[in-house]
């Protein structure tokens, strides 16, 4: 006799398990709640992930680093977000319109989250008056694990880019 049952006997003889509920997670409850904020004297209704989100971007713009990376993530998603639906294809016979990325706004955000700032040194040099990245922003990005290695020039640029690029501390293996 080969096999594991006999012959016309079933081997599952229960039959198929009831379907259950969908599985509905503490979170899930949490974030379908609501909060009664006061902000300026004016009450809101915020559901607990925008709260959570305001509160986010409140810890960033007082120098909290984890929430600078944050916000910076939910700026990514919400970018990629408006250039998928903007560029998605209009079944409309109105003009489509073509999006034009402003690097202001860009260097507005990084201003106001602290990440660089301008940079003023009254020596009339070409980077007087540039933006100018924060020695703080720069040593994260460089110390990611991960990263790829730094080449001269790179470097050079970073140094050249950076608030205060003496206080560096550069990993092991790129060309300085």
């Amino acid at each position: 006799m080969s096999g594991r049952f006999q012959k016309g006997q079933s081997g599952n003889p229960a039959g198929r398990p009831k379907a259950r509920r969908p599985h509905v997670s503490a979170f899930d409850i949490i974030f379908d709640r609501t909060l009664t904020v006061t902000q300026n004297g004016v009450e809101r209704v915020l559901t607990v992930d925008e709260a959570l989100q305001l509160k986010t971007y409140q810890a960033a713009l007082k120098g909290s680093k984890m929430a600078v990376r944050a916000v910076l993530k939910m700026i990514e998603k919400r970018e990629t977000a408006l250039a998928a639906k903007v560029l998605r294809p209009q079944q409309s016979s109105i003009a489509r319109l073509k999006p034009i990325y402003d690097s202001a706004s860009a260097h507005e955000a990084m201003q106001v989250l602290g990440i660089a700032s301008i940079y003023t040194n009254g020596s009339g040099d070409w980077y007087d008056g540039k933006l100018k990245l924060e020695t703080w922003a720069v040593q994260t990005a460089i110390s990611r694990p991960g990263r790829q290695t730094l080449s001269e020039r790179d470097v050079d640029t970073v140094m050249r880019l950076t608030k205060d690029p003496d206080r560096l501390k550069w990993p092991r293996g790129t060309a300085r």
